[in-house]
């Protein structure tokens, strides 16, 4: 079987951290696995988000990731492209996402509204009009 290309981004997440139920509550996001620590902490989850596949993972020694916290901000913006941005933004405000820009129609043919997750991450939720 051939593997489609496609993005897979693998977030970063804090060590410790035991609960990332955000993704399942904002974007209806489907747990395909989600391996744990002994202390019960995330090691790493993949989800998908209506096929879009994502990871969560925690810092290791080995990855050389930060999270966006110890990196002192992100440095890559999730691009979320769904059919009713309204929707999607507002449930994941309602999730406990901070708002960074409001959903705004631009001149470039794109609505986009703009929101950080509860571990740092930044997500676009756009579509083309």
């Amino acid at each position: 079987m051939k593997t489609k290309t496609s993005f897979a981004p693998m977030l970063a997440i804090a060590n410790g951290v035991t609960s990332i139920d955000f993704y399942k509550k904002a974007f209806n996001a489907i747990e395909n696995f989600c391996l744990r620590n002994d202390d019960g902490s995330i090691h790493v989850a993949e989800f998908t988000i209506d096929g879009a596949m994502f990871h969560v993972h925690e810092v290791t020694q080995f990855s050389g990731t930060k999270t966006p916290a110890n990196a002192g901000g992100g440095t890559v913006s999730v691009g979320l492209m769904v059919d009713d941005v309204h929707a999607v933004f507002d449930k994941a405000i309602a999730a406990g996402a901070t708002l960074v820009m409001p959903v705004t129609d631009f001149e470039y043919g794109y609505r986009q509204g703009e929101f950080t997750d509860p571990f740092g991450h930044r997500w676009i939720i756009e579509k083309v009009i």
